[in-house]
């Protein structure tokens, strides 16, 4: 009996790839965005100097610019996305491992230095993999394929978000450091096993690689509908970005321990997140990609007020379970449909340095909106930095009138094409 269209886009080997790419994406920006800040906190660093860490990641939002780079040479081992994949992989694997062995009271620059390494290499692990994914999953899947990429993303956030955090009630933090990085091993071991996705042959010339993807982009879209994509990129994420930047810092202003915030908050955030994904994933593959846009996009926005109603009510762990697992859940759900919306306006032609690009102007609210939350929350307290973050939530929203309408969902036509040619109708 021949399998749907359906269940052939959901069982495959591209699927359990994109639990791999999403894991070792992952594990890096959860370092920095989870665990160096806790440590930094535990060691009795300010909000508002915990907040400029943010900066650090700047790597994210200007990945577009070295892309290009990577596009067009090739590494002498594994092909162009393994290759690349490969050194990134080791170098971030050695640079976690030095964390622990400084002290931040006296070595703060020297953090921040390797804060930055992460970043930068964590990035173009970020544009190799983006592109890989890209270049593998037909369009039929992209929802589906790009769900599961960003659920085990989430996954990894268990490494650093949880299991390190507990470890650092028992452990030194060098010794917590070292284990963390080991992670990274997973990454390293399925570059080693996957082939190659794509055999297209690299731009001829840098200037190509630079140039092309920018004039592709614009000429398939027009520039006035070019700019709208972008400031869609820019704005759909950036209220729940925000509220969930010092998320970890907040959960210690609660009263909420360490553990009771590695075991509570970080698996209440992680597990909704996954279910909502996946079931987003799968309803993406029959409401294509606009009408999740949609339909998650609201409950993202709505869930943010649950961190209102936990900044009011205090050291309350029900709550904070509650609370988080449905913030979470529409992260999840936003973050999925999201993703696969930029991959489905790439170019196969120019898969890296446009995906970079794209998800450059999604990290920007990350990088700098991120970097002044603890001066906003210091100013107006939490409660109203939350609710503040709901607001910021609504531009992107009225954006996918333009960018995402509810009716044009080619993803959904292609799967019911697909499954019509299967049964001969």
């Amino acid at each position: 009996m021949i399998k749907s269209a359906f269940w052939k886009s959901v069982f495959n080997r591209r699927m359990l790839i994109c639990i791999f790419t999403g894991f070792t994406s992952g594990l890096p920006l959860y370092i920095l965005i989870s665990l160096i800040p806790a440590w930094l906190r535990k060691e009795g660093f300010d909000l508002s100097t915990i907040g400029l860490f943010a900066i650090i990641q700047f790597p994210y939002t200007w990945k577009f610019v070295w892309a290009p780079f990577m596009d067009r040479y090739v590494p002498p081992f594994l092909g162009r996305r393994r290759g690349w994949l490969l050194i990134t992989q080791v170098v971030l694997l050695i640079i976690i491992t030095l964390f622990g062995m400084f002290n931040p009271h006296q070595s703060i620059w020297v953090i921040a230095t390797l804060s930055a390494a992460v970043a930068f290499f964590s990035a173009s692990q970020d544009i190799v993999i983006d592109a890989y994914r890209r270049e593998l999953l037909p369009d039929t899947e992209l929802g589906l394929g790009n769900s599961i990429h960003v659920n085990a993303y989430r996954i990894s956030g268990l490494i650093p978000g949880s299991l390190s955090l507990i470890l650092a009630d028992h452990l030194p933090w060098n010794t917590v450091f070292q284990i963390t990085g080991l992670f990274m091993l997973v990454g390293i071991c399925m570059t080693l096993a996957i082939k190659e996705a794509s055999q297209t042959v690299p731009p001829l010339a840098l200037k190509a690689a630079i140039v092309e993807p920018f004039q592709e982009f614009i000429g398939r879209k027009g520039i006035a509908s070019a700019l709208l994509i972008l400031a869609f990129m820019f704005l759909y994420k950036i209220g729940d970005n925000m509220a969930t930047a010092l998320a970890t810092p907040f959960y210690i202003d609660m009263g909420f321990t360490m553990t009771e915030i590695g075991l509570i908050a970080k698996n209440a955030a992680l597990w909704p997140a996954i279910i909502g994904g996946m079931l987003g994933g799968l309803l993406m593959v029959k409401i294509g990609i606009n009408r999740a846009l949609w339909l998650f996009g609201i409950v993202q926005l709505v869930t943010i007020i649950g961190f209102v109603i936990l900044s009011q009510v205090g050291n309350d762990k029900i709550v904070l379970a509650i609370v988080i697992s449905l913030e979470y859940l529409g992260v999840g759900l936003g973050a999925a449909a999201f993703t696969a919306f930029i991959a489905r306006s790439t170019h196969p032609k120019y898969t890296a340095t446009q995906f970079a690009l794209f998800t450059a102007f999604m990290a920007v609210p990350r990088t700098f909106a991120n970097a002044s939350v603890g001066f906003i929350v210091d100013a107006i307290g939490w409660t109203n930095f939350f609710i503040f973050c709901a607001i910021t939530a609504i531009p992107g929203m009225l954006l996918l009138f333009k960018v995402a309408p509810w009716n044009d969902n080619p993803e959904a036509l292609g799967l019911q094409k697909a499954e019509a040619k299967q049964t001969g109708n």
